[in-house]
């Protein structure tokens, strides 16, 4: 299995390198140089598999023997270890073809530990074989923050440094990234948005001295272990369905503001499971429901709503699935690319976006409308949805047909955005280690949303990291 990049100045590295490299060294994302073909009598053997047995037959396509295979098969079970479900992403039934896939059964209760579980232990893995630290750079809108720390933490060899926008994600996702005290961490509240953060993120990952001076290493959805880890659950939701049900295809409606999650979904449809629609659900920064109703790709006035993990309006990973749109071709890529750049907005022709419609419906959803679908779901079934689970929820009754059955993705546990939650009147239970985050000291530097200024703070801690 080769790696070649978007924008096609570089090509054939391996999955180890492909992970070390984390934003291509031209400016692109990697992508598999072929996307693996599963055959239906393989899928048929894949859907007796438990979570952890089917994400090593999924990993195998793309890892193609770089790991020995007891070492990856014990990558996997150290990762999923920390679950509070045996089933790492359990399916719930909430209506007559319609359930929820919880992916926040993980140690910060958000999808993000699925595959940033997997990473920390990947990471930790190649630095003990190559002797070389580890210097994580990485920006959230909340949860990967998080998540990201939380799989890192205390690995020998391994430091981390985590932007989030100041006083723009919610309390808990504050405190469960910021109350971790440990001196190989370092969180960064930036004075501006989600998108000040990750744009300085590319900006120094594409300085390949810098990157290269300090071995930078990726944990955002730029990295693609990330986007490779999330199809397992595609995979799996679909399994556990057909076990029920006579299921010729499935739909799934996908809270998203990176395009990561949704792509994980694109990818496994390409792999061969037998996907119909993907609804991407977004909030009122649409700039992704812009694109798939009308060709145009524009970021409109950054808000900030009720569902803040996608407040964002430059999306990392819509690169990958332009690079496919546009048919593989690189070149054509890095002309879009460029006039993004230049001209802030990206149009396609009347044949492109025939194209995209078949691949994708999308929905922008409203805070009123987000609450409210909390409240109606809480009422009539006793679920009660995170607030971007919410937009998913409303995404899939804006489009869904009754006869067709839809997963959405329940990619939060409501104890995390409790802001929103209050806001319909509904009183939660918090899990225990969640309560306990409120009595602990925070660890935080607020910063500009300045690159000088945050490579400043980054030499600081990577020259302990050396000492």
């Amino acid at each position: 299995m080769n790696f070649i990049s978007t924008r096609g100045n570089v090509s054939k590295i391996g999955f180890i390198d492909t992970v070390l490299m984390g934003l291509a060294n031209d400016g692109g994302l990697l992508v598999p140089e072929k996307i693996p073909q599963i055959p239906a009598e393989k899928l048929e053997a894949m859907s007796k598999l438990t979570y952890q047995e089917l994400a090593y037959e999924i990993f195998s396509y793309y890892v193609d023997g770089e790991i020995p295979e007891d070492e990856l098969k014990a990558l996997i079970e150290k990762s999923y270890e920390t679950f509070r479900h045996p089933e790492v992403t359990p399916i719930k039934k909430l209506k007559d073809n319609m359930y929820v896939l919880e992916l926040f059964h993980g140690p910060t209760f958000a999808f993000k530990d699925i595959a940033l579980q997997f990473l920390g232990n990947l990471y930790s893995y190649v630095s003990k074989k190559t002797g070389e630290s580890v210097h994580i750079l990485g920006a959230t809108s909340g949860d990967t923050g998080a998540s990201a720390i939380e799989g890192v933490k205390g690995k020998e060899g391994i430091r981390i440094c985590i932007l989030h926008p100041h006083d723009k994600v919610s309390k808990v996702q504050e405190l469960q990234m910021t109350t971790v005290d440990d001196k190989s961490v370092l969180n960064l509240a930036i004075k501006g948005t989600f998108d000040d953060g990750q744009r300085i993120i590319k900006e120094l990952f594409s300085d390949i001295e810098f990157k290269n001076k300090y071995h930078l290493r990726a944990i955002n959805s730029i990295n693609f272990v990330r986007i490779m880890a999330q199809t397992v659950y595609y995979f799996y939701a679909y399994f556990q369905l057909k076990k029920e049900m006579d299921l010729k295809n499935i739909n799934f409606s996908v809270p998203t503001g990176n395009f990561g999650d949704i792509f994980a979904g694109y990818l496994a449809k390409k792999m061969g499971l037998p996907v119909g629609k993907l609804i991407v659900a977004t909030n009122e920064n649409n700039i992704l429901e812009g694109f798939i109703r009308d060709g145009v790709y524009e970021p409109g006035e950054f808000r900030s709503t009720f569902s803040p993990s996608m407040d964002i309006q430059v999306a990392s990973n819509f690169e990958r699935y332009l690079y496919y749109l546009l048919g593989e071709n690189p070149n054509e890529v890095s002309a879009l690319m460029e006039k993004f750049k230049a001209e802030g907005k990206i149009v396609i022709n009347d044949e492109q976006l025939l194209q995209v419609n078949e691949d994708f419906a999308a929905h922008g959803v409203e805070g009123e409308e987000c609450l409210q679908t909390i409240s109606t779901y809480y009422a009539e079934t006793s679920y009660l949805l995170d607030p971007h689970t919410a937009c998913g929820v409303a995404a899939y009754e804006r489009f869904n047909q009754p006869n067709e059955v839809c997963v959405t993705l329940a990619t939060a546990h409501p104890a995390k955005f409790n802001e929103s939650i209050e806001r319909c009147n509904i009183e939660q239970k918090f899990p225990e280690k969640i309560s306990q985050l409120f009595n602990k000291p925070q660890h935080l530097e607020v910063v500009e949303a300045d690159k000088d200024e945050i490579v400043r703070n980054l030499e600081k801690l990577f020259s302990f990291s050396s000492k």
